[in-house]
């Protein structure tokens, strides 16, 4: 029996890509989605029945059933296939607020760079599915001291979460700045928004007041890398979702992606995928 899909969110086709859905717990029903979706918040998801894969960037991770699934929303994910049509837990936790927990550094390195994390308890998930009952019942009900012990209670498990990660090499934490967590939202933003345009890194910094070897600086520090090499980055995953999503040919990728030549495309793909598009997309065509 399907569930009455009016006391449930489902993704909207005709959502503004980037508009932010801020800080929530809800209850969600699967929907196999036409486009990806993308929204600055740090994502939890958990299951309580079936599963669901999603593709994110250009590659299938699937969601099991009662485990703690975590990831950064701003990549871009989109719901392929789902086994039951039954609700699932749904929290989203703003970037500035994730770094504002201070969380281990391997851990929200590892959020940052994309990866989808998945709890890896050998429990039954009866506490996990107890806690998002909690949460949504303090979201619902809108006592801001509900909503408080709610936010410290997902820290506390995410910080649990994270221990998952210690056999992951330990970053510098330290070199973390959530001072400047505003501004590095900022720039995140302005690229997602914009890197498939020939902007470069004094067009970031613009963007946001400052000087941009300043601007890479404050970068670096929150992600391990320039501000470049992120927006080289981001503009490859943008043509590996094209590859395996579309049959358009290797060169109008290449251009809609922001790459400015087929031969500076092609060695950046090569070198940070190990193989060269045409390639990729033999081995990741889900058409």
């Amino acid at each position: 029996m399907v569930p009455n899909s009016e006391k449930y969110k489902q993704f909207d086709e005709t959502r503004k890509e980037l508009r932010p859905y801020g800080t929530t717990c809800e209850l969600w029903l699967p929907k196999i989605m036409q486009k990806a979706d993308r929204h600055n918040e740090i994502e939890l998801n958990f299951l309580p029945e079936g599963r669901m894969t999603y593709i994110v960037n250009s590659r299938k991770v699937c969601i099991p059933t009662k485990k703690l699934a975590i990831f950064w929303a701003l990549t871009p994910h989109q719901i392929i296939h789902f086994d039951k049509e039954t609700p699932y837990y749904v929290c989203t936790i703003p970037f500035v607020q994730f770094l504002d927990w201070g969380l281990p550094g391997r851990f929200v390195d590892r959020v940052l760079k994309g990866e989808v994390i998945v709890s890896e308890s050998s429990g039954d998930g009866t506490l996990d599915q107890l806690l998002f009952e909690h949460w949504i019942s303090d979201f619902q009900q809108g006592d801001r001291e509900a909503m408080e012990v709610s936010m410290q209670e997902i820290r506390g498990r995410l910080g649990r979460l994270a221990l998952s990660t210690k056999k992951v090499p330990k970053i510098e934490e330290s070199t973390r700045m959530p001072q400047a967590a505003n501004l590095v939202e900022k720039m995140v933003l302005f690229i997602a928004d914009n890197y498939t345009d020939p902007i470069k890194t004094a067009d970031i910094g613009r963007a946001v007041g400052l000087h941009p070897d300043y601007a890479n600086s404050l970068f670096k520090k929150t992600f391990g890398t320039t501000l470049s090499d992120y927006l080289v980055e981001q503009r490859l995953f943008h043509a590996q979702r094209r590859l395996s999503l579309s049959g358009e040919t290797v060169t109008n990728i290449a251009f809609d992606s922001g790459f400015n030549s087929i031969s500076r495309f092609n060695a950046a793909f090569v070198k940070h995928c190990g193989c060269s598009p045409r390639e990729y997309r033999k081995k990741y065509s889900y058409l």
